[in-house]
Formats: structure tokens, C-alpha cells, sequence
């Protein structure tokens, strides 16, 4: 949550953007050999001191430089230019142990001796690996061996000497070059089949010829060539982007140092004012992922991405297929992005299948994120109870909470906003007189954090939201002060662990409040944590400089629940949980390397409406859990978790042809299978669809929302019950008791 430019989840995209800018890069359009001498500057110099005084005096960590964050700057400088750890041997961060306890005094000083030295080892490095490519590409490469390839890179160790880097470099050229050769084949193979069956959509649809005019190690060379000529054009300033940004990295990963190149770039994305396909990326491993959806994007509405997919290739219209493996995420973003209306086609991994994913190629139209296709939306369906009566459940999508804060600080009484929006879709609702409420704010990354006080004040009296910790031990209580209450039914919240920051405080304040129950994924995203930006330019006076500067983001408060409990790391936990591909990634704020811990402080005293829900969840969580046992859909997503779960342990993959194209086989095997009977309960759903007139976001596919649904008429069968049964809690519109 970023107070200067509102609370979103772009910034997720953006710091992702900046912290993986050098992990690996290709420009593809550089020619030179020489790499730029570094120099310092007196500029240079004053930014480094500045950006250091203002992370170790004003960071929530509040942690002054010492000799451990000296060392966790010296491992992390290492592993932000080589996280593969693929360049640089354990002889090499040996060389420069003299400065592990000595940068913090350094970086005081505004030297950046440490930061260039290491940074021209590193392009010393490339153009060794570059070298040793070519040679090793140009004689015949024999794919009969039974040696394996660690390509669990971030997790493994650095090699020891030239000698193990060598015979690394040989092991991952190889791996490269038979993943292509495999591709190659599967795409033959698949070609045959669709010849065979006449299904040239099939074909289509994963074959691009123009990669066919390449051999994988043409393919692979160039690859490295532009890799290394990217990062021959790095300057100075470049390089002192890298280093502060590892500096502020290791008081959290939301820190970051942002050169003004970086800071436009930021500032224009934050007013959403680029077209791309609207996803937020990252890079892991050398691929770009995806990390998120943006909500109302040409993603969404294409629907042929997902979290967890790899870009593998980009290509303009129907222009050639560019090779983004390796690159650095900020050019593959340059290339994603384009003007309105244009098309770029991706060339994707599935991220589901693992490293046995056959490629595919998507079409997607560059449009703009509308704020129209990421309002909020209802509807309302019935369902027949158990006792026989007819059940209206309304739903409600919101993707994020958004506002229009340039006529809501003009002073516009009907400015847009999720909460306005909300208001008038429930005004619907009570009209006719739904009997529950779901709202459904899956992959809702966050958004205004006033959105959030507000959007809970429509199931609430009045009371405290939020809480917010300062760096200093300071404690802010937002409250919601609108006495009025817009619904006070039973009320059930779906989330997942893309479910993050402004969601996480709407979520947790209506179940502490006792007004909903939560369900969904394991947990939320677990990002309880809020970012300030200071633009350095603003601080130069103060010495009587002037030039650009760029900007430091840093965090500096965290968000808890009124009950005391943060938000960072643990997420919000729902009531009931539903099996999950998440569960199996490495999603969330714990995954995250230097992330704040969670904590606690006092609750504040706030309203209870229904007398103890929890007294009824043991309740609906077994009936639930009854109905995914007996479920074909939630059995065959719970195998499809366990496959991709399988996958997830492997760490190594063989470097012999014949081994590593029968394991695809069988792997494609059982995905073939559970396609099939996957596809037979699509043609039941449609069937179901086509009978109850049904739309295709209201279809049976969806069994997160299907079994929400399942939840809420057992939750209103228990609350229709008569009171004497005791086994459930009763509807109230006001607070029955007070909760210190």
C-alpha cells in the first residue's frame, strides 16, 4: 500500500519491475563489446549518503547501519546482478570479504568502490560465459548422457572455482539447448496429430514458424549475445540503482531506490496511463511469470492467462517471435506494452504443468485498464434451500477498491468510488430482499485504503477499521463514523491468496466485527505493510543542490486488525478453506526474503453483531466439506494439485534426450486424462447452463463460487432455524455486545 499514489496492487508490478531490472537482461539491439567505465561523481556520491540516512533513520525497521546489515547488503548485492547463481563462484565473493562488515561505514561516505568493482567482475563474467557458449555450441552436442541438471538455481549453492563454474555453464547450455530441441519435437509431433485429426486450430495455436528459421543453438547464442550487449550500456547510475535498491532490499522488499529514468517509468504506471495486456509480471529463473491479473485488463478478459504462466516469446501483430528467455523483465515489458488496439502475441508455459508444459501462442489486443471493467458488479440468484423455500443470494464481484480522488478532493458529493458503487447495487438488493450477501474479492490486489474504512462501514454501526503503527511506535485508528448501516444480513466473504492489503483490512474488520464469514484460499496475501516515497530532489536544497535525483520508497507503518493481529505475513485466515493450487506456490508476502514479521498490538474495543458466529462455522465447514469429498470437480482439483505439487519437488531434470522426452510423455499422459474428464464436466455445466439460462460468469465451472453459494444456504437454513435448537446464532441489525 503506497500512500503517495494510493493504495494498489500495480505496485507489486512496479517494484517487481525494479528488483529483477539486471537479474538477467538482452536488449537484442547492442553491438558493442566494451562495457561503459564506471566513475563516480559527486552527485552519484550525495545520492548514495541521502538514500542511505533516510533508509536506516526513518524505515519501520528502525534499524541503524551496523555490521549485519552490511552483510546482508554484501550477500544480496551478489544475488540481485546473479540470482541464478550462475557467474560468480564462491572464489570470487571471497576476493571481496573485506568489505562483508565495512559497506555501511561506505555507504555513509557515499562510496560506491564496492558496488562497481563487483559489477565489472560480474560483465567480466559474461563475456567468459558468452565465449564459452560459442564454443561449446559449435561441435555436436551428444544428449545420450545420464547426468542431471540443477535448475533450482536460487536455492542452490555458488559454484567453488572456475573449474565447477565451468562445468555448471556446460550443464545449463545443454539444458537449454535440449529444452529447445524438445520443444521442437513436441511441436512436430503435435503438427502430425493435427494433420492426422485435420484440427489446424490445434496446430495454430502452439507452432510459430517464425522461430523455425533458427536452430536452438542460433537461438541460444543470440540469446546470450544480447544478454550481455544489454548490460554493456549500463552506467554509472544504473549500476547505483542496483546496489541502493539491494541496500533498501535488505530492510524489506518493498524498499527500493528508484533513478529518475525508473521513478518516470513508475509515476506513469501508477496512472495506469501505458497500454499493455494488464498483468502484473516478475522474473523468476530467467522466465517472465506472471504474478496477477489485473482486474477489467485484456488479460481478464482474453482469459488465456493465469498466474503462474511464463512468457517464453513476444512478438508484434503477426511479426517475428522474439526469444524473452533470459531477459530482463523491463524489456519484456517494453515489448508486452504498445499502442491501443494493436496485438501482441505471447508464447506461454502453461505454469500448472511445470517443466513438462507444451508452449502455446495467445493473441491478445493492447487496450487500456478501465475503470469500467473494474467496478463493482451484481447480481442475484436463487437456490432452493433444504427446507424447500426459494433463496435470493446476491453477489457481489469487486476487483478493487478504487475511488476518483481528483473529484472526491474537488468536493463532488457523487464522486466514483467502490463504496458508492456498492451502496446503490445493496439499495437494489434490499428492494429485493435478498436473504444473503456474498462478495467476491478474489485476486482483489487492494486499492484505496479510505475505500476500504468506508466499504466496511456499510455493514457496521460505526467504529474502528484499521489500525496503522508508525516507525516510531505511533498509532493511528481509522474509523468509520457514518452511523447508517446499507445491509445487515448474513454475509459471507470469498478471497485467495492473491486477495491482498486493502482487501486484507475490509476482510478482517467484518469478521472481527463478527458481520461475515470468510472463506476461500488458506490464507490472504499477507501484505501488511505500507509504503511512503520521498523524491530526493526535495532534499538537495537543503545542501544547495539541484539535479535530478530520483526517489527512495521505504516502508514505513504496518497495518493491524482491531483485534491486535497484523495483517503482514499470515493474511487474513478464512473460517473455511477450500483446496487451492496457491497452497503449492510461492505466493505471498512469507515467500518474500527480508519481509517484516508478523506481530501484534492492542485491540481496540469494537462491536460484535451476531452472538458468536464461530458457534456455527464447525457446522457449516463440515457440511461443506462433506459436499467437495462427494465433488468429481473437487476431486479432480485436488489431483491436479497433487500433480502440480509433484512437480513443484523436482529440482532436477535429466540431460539425456530419450529419459527427459519419455517423462514429458508421461507427464502429458496423465494431463490428457484429466482433460478428458474434465471436458465431459464442461459439456455438464454447459448443459446445466443452457436448462437454467445461466450466464458464462454464473456457470457451474466456477466451484470456489458454486460451493460459497452451497455455504450461504446452509448458512441461512441455520439461522432460520428456530432459536430454541441452539445450534445457531440469530440475525441481528445492531450490536448485541461490546468486545474489549
Amino acid at each position: 500500500m503506497n500512500i503517495k499514489y494510493g493504495t494498489t496492487f500495480f505496485s507489486a508490478l512496479c517494484l517487481s519491475f525494479l528488483l529483477t531490472f539486471s537479474l538477467s537482461g538482452k536488449d537484442g539491439n547492442g553491438n558493442g563489446k566494451a562495457t561503459k567505465k564506471l566513475e563516480t561523481t559527486k552527485e552519484l556520491e550525495t545520492i548514495t549518503k541521502l538514500t542511505s540516512t533516510i533508509i536506516s533513520k526513518q524505515h519501520y525497521r528502525q534499524e541503524s547501519f551496523n555490521d549485519n546489515v552490511s552483510a546482508r547488503l554484501f550477500n544480496e548485492y551478489f544475488k540481485m546482478l546473479d540470482p541464478g547463481k550462475i557467474y560468480f563462484t564462491k572464489e570470487d565473493i571471497k576476493s571481496f570479504e573485506s568489505y562483508r562488515n565495512e559497506l555501511d561505514d561506505l555507504a555513509m561516505e557515499g562510496s560506491l568502490d564496492f558496488a562497481f568493482k563487483v559489477y565489472s567482475l560480474f560483465m567480466k563474467r559474461l563475456d567468459e560465459y558468452e565465449k564459452f557458449a560459442d564454443q561449446l555450441l559449435a561441435r555436436k552436442i551428444d544428449f545420450k548422457t545420464n547426468e542431471e541438471f540443477s535448475f533450482d538455481r536460487q536455492s542452490a549453492d555458488w559454484a567453488a572455482n572456475d573449474s565447477e563454474l565451468k562445468e555448471l555453464w556446460q550443464e545449463k547450455i545443454e539444458n537449454d539447448l535440449l529444452t529447445l530441441k524438445l520443444i521442437e519435437r513436441a511441436g512436430l509431433e503435435l503438427e502430425k496429430s493435427a494433420k492426422k485429426n485435420k484440427d489446424e486450430s490445434q496446430k495454430a495455436s502452439h507452432i510459430d514458424p517464425s522461430w523455425n528459421n533458427k536452430t536452438p543453438e542460433e537461438r541460444i547464442k543470440k540469446r546470450i549475445a544480447s544478454y550481455t550487449n544489454y548490460l554493456r550500456q549500463y552506467e554509472a547510475l544504473d549500476v547505483l540503482e542496483l546496489y541502493l535498491s539491494s541496500l533498501a532490499r535488505v530492510y524489506d522488499p518493498h524498499s527500493a531506490y528508484m533513478a529518475p529514468k525508473t521513478e518516470e517509468e513508475f509515476n506513469i504506471e501508477m496512472r495506469l496511463s501505458l497500454v499493455g495486456i494488464g498483468a502484473v509480471l516478475t522474473s523468476e529463473d530467467g522466465y517472465t511469470r506472471i504474478e496477477n491479473i489485473i482486474p477489467g485488463g485484456p488479460a481478464e478478459v482474453d482469459g488465456s492467462l493465469k498466474s503462474g504462466d511464463r512468457i517464453i516469446g513476444v512478438a508484434q501483430g503477426d511479426g517475428e517471435m522474439v526469444d524473452v528467455i533470459d531477459m530482463p523483465l523491463s524489456k519484456v515489458v517494453r515489448l508486452i506494452r504498445g499502442s491501443k488496439g494493436t496485438s501482441v502475441r505471447l508464447k506461454i508455459l502453461d505454469g500448472s504443468k511445470g517443466i513438462y508444459a507444451d508452449p502455446q501462442i495467445i493473441t491478445i489486443t493492447r487496450d487500456t485498464v478501465n475503470l469500467k471493467d473494474r467496478e463493482a458488479k451484481g447480481r442475484i440468484e436463487n437456490f432452493k434451500s433444504l427446507s424447500g423455500r426459494t433463496l435470493k443470494i446476491g453477489i457481489i464481484t469487486l476487483p478493487s477498491f478504487y475511488m476518483d480522488f481528483e473529484a472526491a478532493f474537488r468536493g463532488d458529493k457523487d464522486y466514483k468510488s467502490s463504496t458508492g458503487d456498492i451502496k446503490k447495487i445493496l439499495e437494489d438488493f434490499n428492494r429485493q430482499k435478498i436473504d444473503g450477501l456474498i462478495i467476491d474479492l478474489r485476486s482483489n490486489g487492494g486499492g484505496s485504503l479510505a475505500e476500504a474504512v468506508t466499504l466496511t462501514g456499510l455493514f457496521i454501526k460505526n467504529g474502528p477499521v484499521v489500525q496503522i503503527k508508525g516507525s516510531f511506535g505511533d498509532i493511528e485508528v481509522k474509523h468509520d463514523e457514518d452511523q447508517s448501516i446499507s445491509y445487515d444480513g448474513p454475509m459471507i466473504v470469498l478471497l485467495n491468496k492473491l486477495s491482498a492489503s486493502a482487501t486484507e483490512i475490509f476482510a478482517g474488520a467484518v469478521r472481527d466485527y463478527n458481520r461475515a464469514i470468510l472463506v476461500g484460499d488458506s490464507q490472504t496475501h499477507g501484505k501488511g505493510v505500507v509504503q511512503v516515497i520521498y523524491e530526493l530532489e526535495k532534499f538537495l536544497s537543503f545542501i544547495g543542490a539541484k539535479f535530478p535525483a530520483g526517489s527512495v520508497k521505504f516502508t514505513n507503518a504496518k497495518f493491524y486488525r482491531v483485534n491486535g493481529e497484523s495483517t503482514q505475513i499470515k493474511g487474513v485466515v478464512p473460517d473455511i478453506s477450500f483446496p487451492s493450487f496457491t497452497d503449492a506456490m510461492d505466493i505471498g508476502e512469507k515467500s518474500l526474503d527480508y519481509a517484516l514479521p508478523w506481530d501484534s498490538i492492542s485491540a481496540v474495543p469494537h462491536d460484535s453483531y451476531v452472538d458468536d458466529i464461530s458457534k456455527i462455522i464447525p457446522d457449516l465447514s463440515a457440511k461443506s466439506a462433506l459436499r467437495r469429498a462427494n465433488s468429481k470437480e473437487f476431486k479432480l482439483l485436488e489431483k491436479d494439485i497433487e500433480s502440480y505439487k509433484r512437480l513443484m519437488k523436482r529440482k532436477t531434470v535429466s540431460l539425456n534426450e530419450e529419459k527427459r522426452w519419455s517423462e514429458y510423455l508421461k507427464e502429458k499422459q496423465i494431463h490428457e486424462e484429466q482433460k478428458k474428464l474434465m471436458k465431459f464436466d464442461d459439456e455438464r455445466g454447459s448443459e446445466f447452463s443452457e436448462k437454467s439460462g445461466l450466464k458464462k460468469e454464473q456457470d457451474p465451472g466456477d466451484i470456489y463460487l458454486k460451493e460459497t453459494e452451497n455455504i450461504m444456504v446452509d448458512y441461512v437454513d441455520c439461522l432460520n432455524k428456530k432459536a430454541s435448537s441452539g445450534t445457531c446464532a440469530k440475525r441481528v441489525s445492531q450490536p448485541e455486545r461490546p468486545l474489549k
